[in-house]
């Protein structure tokens, strides 16, 4: 019993939970920024140290096979000097081994950290800029203290939590979540939950080519696409990555994961909002996924009344980004081939400031499928939310080895809100998460609207999807609300009322009678003790 209690409480929550009280008490530690980041600096000093021992295990093992002593010193030489890793995984100078740090006396563990950190800037060049000198001497917790966090990070291992997901964004997540006092998704400090991105890359398919993502993050996007394609015996090196993030402190987090994963990637020289300087001006992409920041305010400058991004669409509004996040999105697409998958608040379905963007993106034939998501699923916001998928392609031709039918004219709306059957417990806002099977139905659902054969007509399941032509959106004022065009039933008129009328009259018949049975039993009580209540 005492060996399955210890399982059930070595979970990510409970270390992670340890650790933020550890820094919360701590003197020193720093505003909620600051305690985020030094935490995610020591997770991606154990993650990578961790895939470098294993990489080296690997070496070793492979040597063995190969009739070799891995603890020749010849052999040491030649191939533990400087080993090379087909995975990714870095050749870390010993000072920035996690073997190194976890053995440091806890009175040298700071400094010992911030040498870890340069070494690791010194010997990469993906690394350069993503990694901030005196990190830890100049927050300069107790020796207690930072032992006590170091420990615990210890126990964060992808061999007890799991190799395929995204770790780093996990933690990233939590801290999210357990400080959001100042996390808002206006300052863009939003992590998108692991099953919207799986719903997004299931349907786009971003197996090659080039990715991109314009408000980037911690990288998640990218790290859990590329967990799809290894899934799909995939070769991520087919991917090129492209992403821009305007918060130092999260694009050097994207940075490091990233590069821990192995992920060749261009996030640009330094991080910069996507409106104001756009650090990858002129290129396009084959594939754009992105979870902008939800009706985003203060985004607009007045050197952007010119730009290029909305001269066939018009200027989008001020109040909010929401349509400048879609234009931005829509100037990188490779303009034949390009598709994109990304969320939006509801808001922007109808927003009436925007109805004349929103109609030349429909005229333009430029929208493909709208699908309305379930609410809950996020943890720092319980607001409902949509993904548009925009396609520059609708006329047909092959797709990862489907043939497309033209679907010029028609978009493909979906209403999710209804899949709520899997409810996420321990969470303050995520109540809800789709699912491999309910992901792998909707992108089924889309797909097969897209192929050959299909007539877009008659493609509709009540309550569910529907496709419709440009000619029925245009009777509705260009308005893109599923509900405006998916069928719903009205259950009430399923109801056979007479007789569920007679089964409630006989329930308060059997309510009423016990109800007088419990009054005569109280009165009767009363009066055998003397005191009549009648």
């Amino acid at each position: 019993m005492a060996k399955k209690k210890k399982e059930e409480t070595l979970n990510l929550d409970n270390v992670l939970f340890k650790c933020r009280d550890i820094l919360r008490n701590a003197r020193n530690s720093g505003s909620f920024f600051e305690k985020r980041d030094l935490m995610l600096t020591l997770v991606f000093l154990r993650f990578i140290g961790e895939k470098f021992e294993d990489g080296v295990n690997a070496l070793k093992e492979n040597l063995r096979q190969q009739g070799l002593d891995p603890e020749n010193p010849e052999i040491q030489k030649a191939f533990f000097d400087d080993p090379t890793f087909t995975d990714g995984t870095y050749n870390l100078p010993k000072k920035a081994c996690w073997s190194t740090i976890i053995n440091t006396p806890a009175t040298k563990l700071n400094a010992a950290l911030d040498t870890a950190l340069k070494s690791l800037s010194e010997s990469s060049v993906q690394l350069k800029g993503c990694i901030i000198n005196g990190t830890f001497t100049a927050r300069n917790l107790s020796a207690v203290d930072i032992k006590k966090i170091v420990d615990e990070v210890d126990k964060i291992s992808h061999k007890k939590f799991g190799e395929e997901k995204d770790l780093i964004g996990r933690v990233y997540e939590y801290f999210l979540k357990e400080f959001a006092v100042n996390a808002t998704k206006e300052e863009g400090e939003f992590y998108t939950p692991h099953d919207a991105v799986q719903l997004i890359a299931a349907m786009i398919e971003p197996f090659d080519g080039t990715l991109y993502d314009p408000c980037c993050g911690s990288g998640g996007m990218f790290i859990q696409s590329t967990d799809l394609v290894r899934a799909k015996k995939g070769d991520i090196s087919r991917i090129n990555v492209y992403g821009q993030e305007k918060e130092a402190a999260t694009w050097r987090l994207a940075k490091m994961n990233l590069a821990l994963r192995g992920i060749s990637h261009n996030l640009g020289a330094m991080s910069d909002s996507s409106f104001t300087n756009d650090l990858h001006r002129g290129l396009y992409f084959d594939y754009i996924m992105a979870n902008p920041p939800f009706n985003l305010k203060g985004w607009w400058d007045d050197n952007l009344i010119r730009d290029a991004r909305w001269t066939d669409y018009g200027i989008p509004p001020a109040s909010n980004a929401n349509y400048a996040w879609i234009l931005h999105i829509l100037h990188h697409l490779k303009p034949l081939t390009g598709v994109a998958g990304f969320l939006l608040s509801n808001g922007a379905l109808a927003d009436s400031d925007a109805k004349g963007i929103r109609q030349k993106l429909i005229e333009k034939d430029k929208v493909e499928a709208i699908i309305i998501l379930p609410r809950d699923l996020f943890i720092t916001t319980d607001i409902s939310v949509t993904l548009w998928i925009l396609n520059q392609n609708k006329r047909g031709g092959s797709y990862h080895g489907r043939k497309l039918r033209n679907r010029s004219g028609e978009i493909l709306f979906m209403d999710l809100r209804t899949w709520r059957e899997n409810a996420v417990k321990g969470e303050n806002k995520k109540k809800v998460r789709l699912d491999a099977k309910q992901i792998k139905r909707a992108a089924d659902i889309y797909h097969r609207w897209q192929e050959e054969g299909t007539d877009g007509r008659k493609y509709a399941c009540p309550e569910l999807y529907r496709s419709v032509y440009r000619t029925e959106i245009e009777e509705n004022d260009f308005s893109l609300i599923p509900s405006n065009y998916i069928d719903f039933i009205d259950h009430d008129l399923e109801i056979d009322y007479p007789k569920e009328m007679a089964r409630i009259q006989q329930e308060m018949k059997e309510l009423l009678a016990r109800e007088r049975t419990s009054q005569a039993k109280l009165a009767a009580a009363f009066e055998g003790i003397g005191y009549g209540i009648e």
